[in-house]
């Protein structure tokens, strides 16, 4: 997994909030410096929950709203936790509600698997590399819930963050049914107008008998913005049916508020630098939340509030660093606390705000759910991050009973044949097997040897408040 994958999706530690619906569980606010509220916003960001649509740290109903899907008309009901939206419309004064007139989703891809790295969570689909990890919402059919759950020829769609290398850093991936046209969108490259063909990053596409929109010449040109649909014919080369030039930004007429979150993926300066394509700037004005100005650089990721000037860039009132998910708990709830916007797992208190991402993936199958829909006995997969001495879950999503435990996290007060991972107290046996960063089976005392201050996975059943470790691995 890379770094920039895995600072790309962990929630904001923001004050913590009571709410009974929503995406949010515990909720949160916006700081008082942030979006000036009140007028038209436009908000990007993945959703986090539904009850309305939860779109970073803000509840928009959309009662009344106009919801494209893929260019389709569609309904709340189309869309999906982890999803990249474009919201526009009005938000409160509060700042944690709002009011939407549109939302429109689109894929970056959609596709057949060509190729799976199970070891580096990677798969190629229709050319695009997608890099997934612990920000990455898998649906119900994918099981196990990662890039193994897949074979190549499984045909998915992809929505996540592009970084400046196309790679696309996923927040959602749905496997599709069906054979169906094929769609990717990115940036043109090797164009040749004699045999019609250009290249989105590995992917040709042949649009020799495309209906082409949006161009200005007529005819795409090197690093336009396009989306493609069409489907793969001899070669793997894409038959395109569809071309359409795409603005990179996400405009909006002066003044109108702007709540952005994604990569950086065009750095000059602090004062010159784009977000998922969005020109913006700062001033001296510009206040930060966990980093500075000089944090700024391509591929962070960053939630960018502000106002949009005469040339369609966003001022930025605000920017804040987002913070690095490298927990994993897979267990069953031991107690809910509503009031306090927390659970318990394994002994270890997870916290939840406005950004923590809900999604029931169990039998039950509550599309609305929430914190306050979780149980006592519940088996949960949650992901999280460190912060002011506990947990902050950046993913909740409940499954159906399972009796695996695991715990994937830093392995601290490593003392053979004991340690901690992610706060949980582990121990080893005779019975215990260790493997390395290769999956290379190993000694107990090679692995306590390298374990201290790395990640480690652990399999096992609980004893007690320890979990005894049935496999206990090295993380790359």
């Amino acid at each position: 997994m890379t770094r920039s994958f895995l600072a790309a999706f962990a929630a904001l530690s923001v004050a913590l909030m009571v709410t009974a619906c929503g995406g949010g569980g515990g909720g949160g606010s916006k700081q008082p410096d942030g979006i000036d509220r009140g007028g038209r916003t436009i908000a990007r960001g993945p959703i986090t929950g539904f009850g309305s649509v939860w779109v970073n740290g803000v509840e928009y109903s959309t009662t009344g709203a106009t919801i494209t899907v893929d260019d389709n008309p569609g309904t709340e009901s189309d869309l999906r936790v982890g999803q990249f939206v474009r919201v526009e419309g009005t938000v409160a004064a509060s700042g944690t509600t709002g009011t939407a007139t549109r939302v429109t989703y689109a894929d970056d891809v959609e596709g057949p698997v060509q190729s799976i790295d199970v070891a580096n969570g990677r798969m190629v689909v229709v050319g695009q590399v997608v890099q997934t990890g612990f920000g990455t919402s898998f649906d119900s059919s994918i099981q196990p819930n990662d890039v193994s759950g897949l074979a190549v020829g499984d045909r998915v769609e992809v929505s996540g963050a592009v970084n400046s290398a196309g790679v696309v850093e996923a927040t959602r991936v749905e496997r599709k049914t069906g054979a169906g046209s094929v769609e990717v969108k990115g940036l043109v490259s090797g164009v040749d107008t004699a045999a019609r063909r250009f290249s989105v990053n590995a992917q040709v596409v042949d649009y020799g008998t495309a209906m082409l929109s949006g161009f200005p010449s007529g005819q795409p040109a090197n690093g336009d913005l396009v989306e493609v649909k069409g489907s793969i014919g001899g070669g793997s080369v894409l038959v395109a049916t569809s071309v359409e030039r795409e603005s990179s930004s996400s405009p909006g007429s002066v003044d109108d508020k702007a709540d952005y979150e994604g990569l950086i993926t065009r750095f000059v300066s602090a004062t010159d630098f784009d977000v998922e394509g969005q020109r913006v700037t700062t001033t001296a004005s510009t206040t930060y939340q966990g980093g500075t100005a000089a944090n700024l650089a391509l591929d962070a990721y960053v939630e960018v509030e502000g106002r949009f000037d005469a040339t369609g860039r966003i001022v930025a009132t605000r920017i804040e660093f987002e913070q690095e998910a490298d927990v994993e708990i897979n267990a069953t709830v031991d107690s809910v606390n509503l009031a306090g916007s927390s659970f318990v797992v394994l002994g270890s208190t997870i916290r939840t705000n406005a950004q923590t991402r809900f999604e029931d993936q169990s039998s039950a199958s509550v599309k609305y759910f929430s914190l306050a829909d979780l149980r006592v006995g519940d088996y949960v997969e949650v992901r999280a991050y460190s912060s002011g001495g506990g947990l902050v879950a950046t993913i909740v999503e409940r499954r159906d009973a399972q009796s695996r435990l695991e715990v994937v996290g830093t392995a601290t007060a490593v003392a053979a044949p004991n340690m901690t991972v992610a706060g949980v107290p582990v121990t080893t046996d005779a019975a215990t097997e260790f493997r390395d960063k290769n999956g290379v089976t190993v000694s107990a005392s090679a692995f306590f040897a390298a374990a201290a201050g790395q990640t480690v996975k652990v399999r096992g059943t609980l004893v007690g408040s320890t979990l005894l470790a049935e496999r206990a691995e090295l993380e790359d």
